[in-house]
């Protein structure tokens, strides 16, 4: 008996764009109830072939097969009504719209024609996000008041009131804690047992371990591996398929002895009243500190407080001996303080600007004459910086928004480097950026604290905080709860103390 057809097959897609071969002759195939996982750098044209699949762009040649017929997506809309739903990483949610507004937009439920039912359509988005596991998310509610996690369920719930078939994640997991990760898998798991396939993106190896079934994998265009068995493919395997190299170490080597001498940041009883506790630490020049714990531990708000983003409630940051302003982000700047937050694209790039306004924009002083600015000192300077942190294209007056995900992340570096920090304050500085260049970040990141920089990481993943920092601070509930060097940690000893642990007295 001959197998039945695939669910989706994808046969040499090629797409280009001015002076840009996005895709050159991939191949995809898809069955129905699996987990089909995606990899590649960035660059590698992934995002060019979901929106191919997504009918957002159309193929130069090659031929898409639903259900082992040929059809052609020349729309969205199409993709949709054929059963194929994408949740983008940046999630195309209208805020000022309700959440059962959003998941119905498009094909309202409606009376007489033209007259929308809401309560029909808060109804039936009550019903999909019960199934989803959060019948707590009001349909009445704006989607802007809601957290990331929830706006993403709500992506979710607007694919499932399509009769969908195939879903696309790209990164759901990005802006996720681990139980929602784990609410994630289970919505997943739920899906293909019902028969639905899911094109599962992500930069998480260990996910894509956890989660998938198969495996392609894109590297500059083209598909070097498909349909690999996810759960037994070697790490390193597909590394070396996306990197073109075999990668033995991903994190430089820790200095042999601890820093010494005078911190360059000292923290000293720092608090916000229903954010995180009271809190003493330490960074010395050439030091790397992490801070561990869950989404809500109050990571983020540390840095944010240390940087004069909030104001705290009780105590006070010094640089080199000196305190600073409390809630003042020019006092923090002036001071030798550089933040690389969480949302880059949102927090700190300025999208349409070029790499050299954006490295430069936080010292325009320097380039300032009676009111005009040196094009080309600002030019020179911005790029001098830009290359010592190897950032591609080497051309700074392209438009940052061009850059991966990676480089975006040094351009970001490059202007704390150009304004000369002493301490570097690091948010999730490697969320969205692929695994090769994932090892350059961490390669920098060690550098600048080896020249010198005292530098404040937060991440979501353990394994990148014990493998860059020196010193680790675990949280839990906004109070640190253990502190040791980093080298007598491990991932599970972390997870136990961010889980159970008690505050430290």
């Amino acid at each position: 008996m001959a197998s039945p057809p695939s669910l989706l097959s994808m046969s040499g897609i090629t797409k280009s764009f001015p002076g840009v071969r996005a895709l050159d002759g991939v191949d995809l195939d898809v069955q129905a109830g699996e987990v089909h996982c995606l990899l590649g750098q960035n660059g590698a044209g992934k995002s060019t072939l979901i929106k191919v699949l997504a009918g957002a762009h159309q193929p130069d040649t090659g031929t898409i097969r639903w259900r082992g017929e040929e059809v052609v997506l020349r729309s969205p809309i199409a993709a949709m009504r054929l059963g194929i739903a994408t949740i983008y990483q940046e999630l195309d949610l209208v805020e000022h719209l309700s959440v059962a507004e959003n998941v119905h937009l498009g094909h309202e439920p409606t009376a007489a024609g033209f007259v929308v039912r809401r309560r029909t359509a808060k109804a039936s988005t009550a019903a999909l996000l019960k199934r989803l596991g959060h019948p707590e998310i009001d349909p009445g509610r704006l989607v802007g008041d809601l957290s990331a996690a929830q706006q993403q369920i709500v992506s979710m719930a607007r694919a499932l009131s399509h009769d969908v078939r195939l879903i696309v994640m790209d990164e759901p997991s990005a802006a996720l804690d681990p139980d929602e990760v784990d609410n994630l898998f289970r919505i997943v798991g739920d899906l293909t047992a019902d028969g639905v396939a899911v094109v599962y993106i992500s930069h998480r190896l260990e996910e894509i371990r956890r989660i998938g079934d198969r495996v392609t994998v894109l590297k500059d265009g083209r598909a070097v591996a498909g349909g690999l068995p996810a759960k037994t493919t070697p790490t390193r395997e597909v590394v070396s398929l996306m990197t073109g190299r075999t990668m033995e170490y991903v994190f430089p080597e820790r200095p042999a002895a601890p820093p010494t001498g005078t911190p360059v940041l000292q923290v000293r009883g720092l608090a916000r009243d229903g954010e995180f506790a009271p809190l003493d630490l330490e960074v010395h020049a050439g030091e790397i500190v992490g801070l561990a714990g869950l989404v809500g531990s109050g990571r983020s708000e540390i840095l944010e407080t240390v940087y004069g983003a909030r104001k705290p409630t009780a105590g006070q940051v010094l640089v080199e001996g000196r305190p600073l302003r409390p809630g003042s982000v020019r006092a923090a700047v002036r001071a030798g303080v550089g933040l690389a937050p969480e949302e880059r694209k949102a927090q700190a790039l300025l999208m349409l600007e070029s790499v050299t306004r954006n490295v430069s924009v936080s010292s325009l002083s320097r380039f300032s004459r009676a009111g005009w600015i040196d094009r080309g000192a600002e030019r020179a300077a911005a790029r001098a910086a830009t290359r010592e942190l190897s950032l591609r294209p080497d051309n700074p007056s392209v438009p940052v928004r061009t850059l991966s995900g990676g480089n975006q992340q040094k351009a970001v570096l490059a202007r704390w480097l150009l304004r000369g920090c002493r301490v570097l304050l690091l948010d999730e500085p490697t969320r969205g950026v692929d695994v090769g260049a994932r090892a350059e970040l961490y390669a920098v990141v060690r550098r600048l604290a080896d020249e010198g920089l005292a530098v404040l990481l937060v991440s979501s993943e353990v394994p990148e905080v014990l493998g860059l920092a020196d010193r680790v601070l675990v949280l839990r509930e906004g109070s640190v709860v253990h502190t040791a060097p980093a080298g007598e940690l491990d991932e599970h000893r972390v997870l136990d103390l961010v889980m159970e642990g008690s505050p430290a007295s």
